[in-house]
Order: structure tokens, then C-alpha cells, then sequence
């Protein structure tokens, strides 16, 4: 991604996070099968697979028809939480950005801090409950911040990688106070929440490797 970012960059972003996706299918199904239902990692890799040809069939020329079509097929095909989380951040970026083919820094950190809102609405998730939410949020404030110094866009990414990374790992101590994981009460501690992860490869998707 360069300081102005194209609707062809953004469909590249989605195709890499679900290129990353399916490297990480098992380690996201083991995080979850430790607290969870176990299938985070085949139901995000299915819906991200749909998702791409879903974009292969289309081709949308804008951001808001690329994400409203990433979000709306996340929705259509994967089960539990994911889908309807992972779909409203999706669809409440594309809102966001609007019929717009270049974005800046700023209209991206204000996207993903909609498509956060979002989740917030959809979830209820607060900072500590051991959700997507502890990875996106500190990724969002990193954007954000780089946005308003003036940040390089591959900067600012960078510091939203590292602070969506230290999110997730954050997860681990954590007990969990939402979802499926909530039911295990002490023994959700010392797990990896997958939800986080997977924002975490979202982030990691859009950043380029340092110079």
C-alpha cells in the first residue's frame, strides 16, 4: 500500500488476508478448539475463500462494493461468531470509505475505526474480554495516531501491525468475558483468543515488510 491507496490495493489486502487465512487454518482451529467450538480456523478460510471468488466474479471498482462484497459473503458463509463479526467490520469499512477508487491514511484509520464501532455494536466486546476487539482497537488508536502525525502510510501500518500483535498476545492472561470461551471461566485463561489472531493476520496483510 502506498500513501494513497487504490481499490486494487484493497482487493490485493483481502486476497493476502486470506492467503494468510489458510496458512493459518490449523493454529486457528487448535487456538479455538482450546476455548472454544473449535472450527474458527475452517469457517474463516471458507468464508475468505468465497469472499475472493466472490471479487474474481465481480470485480468491484470501488471500496465500498469490495468490502460490502467481502462482508456480505463472510456473512452468507460462515457460521458462529466470525461470520457475523468479521461481516460487519467488512461492510461498516466499505460504508465508510463510500464509491471512492483512492484512500488515504486517515479515511483508512476512520474506516477501521467504523468497522470497530461495529463489532462494539454487534459484540458488546470491551477492552479485556478476551475478543477481536483487544487486537482491533489498539490497531485502530496506532492508525489513528500515525494518520494525525503525518505517518507514511507503510509507517503507520507498521505501528498498527505491532500494536494489533501485542493485542493479541495480550489475549492469553486474559479471562474471558464474552463468547463461547466465557463458559470456561478460569480455564479460558493462558489461551490465544483465534478471534484476535485473525485480526492480527488482517493487519499483517495490509503491512508492508520493512525496508
Amino acid at each position: 500500500m502506498n500513501d494513497t491507496v487504490s481499490t486494487a490495493a484493497l482487493d490485493e489486502w483481502m486476497r493476502t488476508f486470506a492467503r494468510l487465512v489458510a496458512e493459518n487454518k490449523e493454529a486457528l482451529t487448535d487456538l479455538d478448539a482450546a476455548i472454544g467450538d473449535g472450527d474458527h480456523g475452517e469457517n474463516m478460510d471458507r468464508g475468505m475463500r468465497a469472499a475472493v471468488q466472490a471479487l474474481d466474479d465481480t470485480r468491484p471498482s470501488t471500496a465500498s462494493a469490495l468490502f460490502n462484497k467481502v462482508g456480505m459473503t463472510l456473512i452468507s458463509t460462515v457460521g458462529g461468531a466470525s461470520g457475523p463479526l468479521f461481516g460487519t467490520l467488512f461492510l461498516r469499512i466499505g460504508a465508510a470509505l463510500g464509491d471512492t477508487s483512492e484512500v488515504s491514511l486517515s479515511q483508512l484509520a476512520t474506516a477501521l475505526h467504523a468497522g470497530l464501532d461495529g463489532i462494539v455494536a454487534r459484540g458488546k466486546a470491551e477492552a479485556g474480554d478476551k475478543t477481536i476487539y483487544d487486537a482491533l482497537a489498539p490497531a485502530v488508536q496506532a492508525l489513528e495516531t500515525a494518520a494525525t502525525d503525518g505517518a507514511h502510510t507503510a509507517d503507520a501500518l507498521r505501528a498498527a501491525l505491532a500494536a494489533a500483535e501485542n493485542g493479541r498476545d495480550a489475549t492469553t492472561p486474559m479471562l474471558a468475558r464474552k463468547g463461547r470461551a466465557s463458559y470456561l471461566g478460569e480455564r479460558s485463561v493462558g489461551h490465544q483468543d483465534p478471534g484476535a489472531t485473525s485480526i492480527a493476520l488482517l493487519i499483517a496483510a495490509a503491512t508492508p515488510a520493512p525496508a
